[in-house]
């Protein structure tokens, strides 16, 4: 079925994740979400709503190194932020209401660290069940110009295909927003063409401990099953 709207997101955290194949449950593996912003858009280009908030980081979980990207203190994060279930539940609500591809900058980043916090507000998932798209793989290989043989950050795509720095960097807003406008100026020049835009392989959710252990306990039943029937095959 075809997509009639688009929904572009972006998150400030506090860091990246330890390791990227733990399940969401693992809340220590994961960083929290301290800002999150996303905008919804027609497939022709139409501006439809935009959303944005910062959400309160349970205390200790912001490093000094992450702070110095993005600027967001845990005191004000503190004044400032919401609960991060509220504002979960109303990209929830659109997600549900428009149905969109999501897109983003680097998605597996943002597609993961929404992943574990859904899991810790107890809140349902949906980004495995959407259609979405990174403009991070789409622009590799290098776009003609590009400042670097590797994938583009969103402020070096931006300027690229603009010919301007963005106003400011590290702001979910923002770069969602920033996001939005070098999608649809790829589209414009042709570069993101309908098999492109369908073809890259959707994101997938870290597989649960429990699930891991039932499949190795297969897999030695399933082995000592297989060798029993060799031994049966040569000594029966």
């Amino acid at each position: 079925m075809a997509q009639e709207y688009l929904l572009f997101l972006d998150t400030e955290t506090t860091g990246l994740p330890r390791r990227w194949d733990r399940p969401y449950a693992e809340e220590k593996e994961w960083p929290c979400i301290a800002q999150l912003a996303w905008v919804v858009y027609t497939t022709a280009g139409e501006w439809v709503k935009s959303d944005q908030d910062y959400l309160q980081i349970p205390a200790g979980r912001m490093p000094a190194a992450a702070i110095a990207i993005h600027g967001l203190t845990p005191e004000f994060l503190r004044e400032h932020g919401q609960e991060p279930a509220a504002v979960l539940r109303r990209l929830l609500q659109d997600l549900e209401t428009y149905h969109p591809r999501v897109v983003g900058h680097f998605l597996r980043f943002d597609f993961h660290v929404l992943g574990a916090a859904f899991s810790r507000a107890g809140l349902p998932n949906p980004l495995p069940g959407l259609p979405q798209f990174c403009t991070m793989k789409a622009t590799w290989p290098p776009l003609s110009g590009a400042p670097h043989h590797r994938h583009l950050r969103l402020h070096e795509l931006h300027e690229l295909l603009f010919g301007r720095p963005m106003d400011r960097l590290h702001d979910a807003y923002l770069d969602a927003a920033a996001t939005a406008r070098c999608f649809f100026e790829l589209q414009r020049r042709g570069l993101l063409p309908p098999a492109k835009l369908a073809g890259q392989l959707p994101l997938s959710v870290p597989g649960a401990p429990a699930s891991l252990a039932a499949l190795r306990w297969v897999g030695v039943v399933l082995g000592t099953a297989l060798l029993f029937l060799l031994l049966w095959l040569a000594y029966g």
